[in-house]
């Protein structure tokens, strides 16, 4: 890891190509396996680890996303529930720990871990979160993650991954922890952010956000390297949360009213979500819906609400279920073609109509009574459910984000009615992207800042005001942020 808490980026060498098994230096070398080992055939390789592999390749070399790789490939390869929970558990783990896992791993090989071939390095990670963070047996994670590599490479490649992962294995992660992190006294951030696996500056900027209640900095940081549960969303007029919850064995959510918790398995496979009756939505989401149709108007509400940033669609959805009640409408943009179309499939039969337009000048009849923006943004409240998103983004991504952020926010106030209100959210607790847009929009634009507190009633501990915070460590939810903002009468 960097000083700045970046992980050092993996290697994409070519197969054969300088592998990293080369003795010599006093790094772990090929002499630690015996060559006459046979070569296990693929089928023999545990399939749950092969796809944990396969996945963790897949956002090596092509920036995928995990969250969305790993569910087709268990049902492509059609694992057993209990390999798939292994799979999901190992993949998502690993990509989440990956700047622990990667200091441990070039302590551990003499080496940095961009030096290492990148294939090797994705079975390391695997081999080392399971040392590290798991209760499998050491000689299982050590023994699988050298057949995985000894089944394509052969043995000297295998031989290397053996003698590190046995090092990896001579401490505990505290013990590791205790080496190689910064100073708890001297740097408590750094300290905190090595041993929940953030870089250093998302640390940062949770404390900054956290403000007065740092303390809880680690409390955050814990909460955001966990494995998340399901949130579902009961569709209003439809089905209520404590039908789905009946359905599902789930249990009703604490804060929104169209709430159901899952602990495990899939959701796509259960019945309420094929038949377009519930969906897969965390709850804090949710409670963002709902507050721009508890937001009180200047005026009567004619009906006519926007989602100016919709794609892929689970609040236009909840909000034109809300709406249906009323006999109200929903347009949804989204500049983007295919998230387009998943918002026409996600809000089907719902009254959204959906505009493929750039937010910033959609070309729609201003006079809406709500808007919601829930505008682009660093993600970084959802990186519990987004494993590998934390080691992607950089400081430098915040400061475009906030252009576009200002801009999408300025368009939904032009196209507000006067009395009319638009909720501004993000998936992030910067502060660059939070309290500071809502405070420009106030500035420039002339708008009322609500007390946007009222609108999660039930809800605790979201902040001083007027804007609300959420937290996965106090509320289970992501790290929702959201300001409501109406437009003078006059």
């Amino acid at each position: 890891m960097t000083d700045s808490g970046k992980p050092h980026r993996p290697g994409r060498k070519a197969a054969g190509r300088n592998p990293a098994g080369r003795t010599g230096g006093g790094r772990p070398g090929r002499d630690s396996a015996p060559k006459h080992t046979p070569r296990p055939s693929r089928s023999e390789v545990d399939p749950a680890r092969v796809a944990a592999r396969d996945v963790l390749r897949a956002v090596r070399e092509r920036d995928a996303y995990a969250n969305l790789v790993l569910p087709g490939l268990l049902r492509e390869r059609r694992l057993d529930a209990r390999d798939a929970a292994l799979a999901t558990e190992l993949t998502y783990g690993a990509a989440r720990a990956q700047g622990l896992l990667d200091a441990v791993i070039a302590e551990a090989a003499n080496r940095p871990v961009d030096e290492i071939d990148g294939a090797l390095l994705d079975v390391l990670r695997l081999g080392a979160y399971q040392l590290l963070r798991t209760r499998v047996a050491p000689h299982a994670a050590v023994a699988t993650s050298v057949d995985l590599v000894r089944s394509e490479f052969g043995s000297g490649r295998a031989g290397f991954v053996n003698a590190v992962l046995r090092r990896v294995g001579e401490r505990s992660e505290d013990e590791w922890i205790e080496l190689l992190a910064p100073d708890a006294e001297r740097d408590p951030v750094g300290h905190l952010a090595f041993r929940y696996a953030h870089p250093l500056w998302i640390a940062q900027a949770f404390a900054h956000a956290l403000g007065p209640d740092a303390s809880e900095l680690a409390d955050v940081l814990a909460a955001d390297d966990a494995r998340p549960i399901v949130h579902l969303v009961a569709r209003p007029g439809v089905i209520t949360a404590e039908e789905l919850a009946l359905v599902t064995g789930g249990e009703i959510g604490p804060w929104s009213p169209y709430a159901v918790h899952l602990e495990h398995g899939d959701p796509g496979r259960l019945e309420p979500v094929r038949d377009g009756m519930a969906a897969v939505q965390d709850e804090g989401s949710q409670l963002v819906a709902r507050a721009l149709t508890l937001a009180p108007l200047d005026g009567k509400d004619r009906g006519r609400w926007l989602d100016l940033c919709a794609g892929p669609g689970g609040k236009a959805a909840l909000l034109g279920a809300l709406a249906a009640i009323d006999g109200h409408t929903v347009d949804a943009v989204e500049p983007v073609e295919h998230r387009a179309e998943l918002i026409r499939k996600t809000a089907r039969e719902l009254p959204v109509t959906v505009h493929v337009a750039d937010g910033r000048d959609p070309g729609l009849e201003p006079g809406y009574d709500r808007i919601l923006v829930d505008a682009p943004c660093t993600g970084l409240g959802a990186l519990r459910r987004r494993p590998e998103a934390r080691w992607r983004r950089r400081p430098a991504d915040v400061a475009e984000l906030v252009r576009l952020q200002k801009e999408l926010l300025a368009s939904a106030i032009a196209l507000l009615r006067p009395g009319g209100v638009v909720l501004y959210s993000t998936c992030s607790p910067h502060v660059s992207e939070t309290v500071a847009v809502v405070s420009d929009a106030v500035r420039r634009h002339g708008v009322e800042q609500l007390d946007t507190r009222e609108l999660v009633p039930g809800v605790p501990r979201v902040g001083d005001g007027p804007g609300v915070q959420l937290w996965p460590h106090r509320h289970g939810t992501d790290a929702m942020f959201m300001a409501a903002l109406r437009k003078p009468s006059d």
